[in-house]
């Protein structure tokens, strides 16, 4: 479950929303991405249109992205691209520098950059930021 903190300051925003959109849930169904995970409860009822902004960094609202956009396209591009694998959800557009990515089988989240750190990271070398992604997400909004 997210944290109180992360509720309380979406609420706060006016991006919390206690019904969660039903076509938001499906779409991170078809991700694999489980009822009972952090990031599921966070974008079936967060939301401040297709992004939120925080770190001079967007991210992606993925139930508006997977609805209304080539998302699954998008996805499997950079699977491709990166040599990622598919447990791996991007959850940015990966412009500039970096990235960051959820692992939808072990619920920790990524940053990654071309070069040495992703190519560290492929070879086992180089472990995730944030063990689960409430941390991930109090860190991205500064709480």
């Amino acid at each position: 479950m997210l944290s109180q903190k992360v509720k309380e300051y979406l609420t706060s925003q006016g991006w919390w929303f206690d019904d969660a959109s039903e076509d938001y849930k499906d779409g991170l169904s078809r991700l694999g991405i489980e009822q009972s995970y952090e990031i599921y409860e966070f974008y079936a009822h967060a939301e401040d249109g297709s992004t939120f902004y925080s770190r001079k960094k967007e991210l992606y609202q993925l139930g508006w992205f997977i609805l209304n956009s080539d998302y699954t396209l998008d996805l499997e591009r950079t699977h491709n691209r990166l040599g990622l694998g598919e447990e791996f959800i991007p959850l940015d557009s990966f412009e500039g520098e970096y990235g960051f990515f959820y692992n939808k089988e072990t619920g920790e989240v990524t940053e990654l950059s071309l070069g040495k750190k992703l190519e560290d990271f492929k070879a086992g070398n180089n472990q995730s930021q944030w063990k689960n992604f409430n941390t991930f997400i109090e860190w991205y909004f500064e709480l």
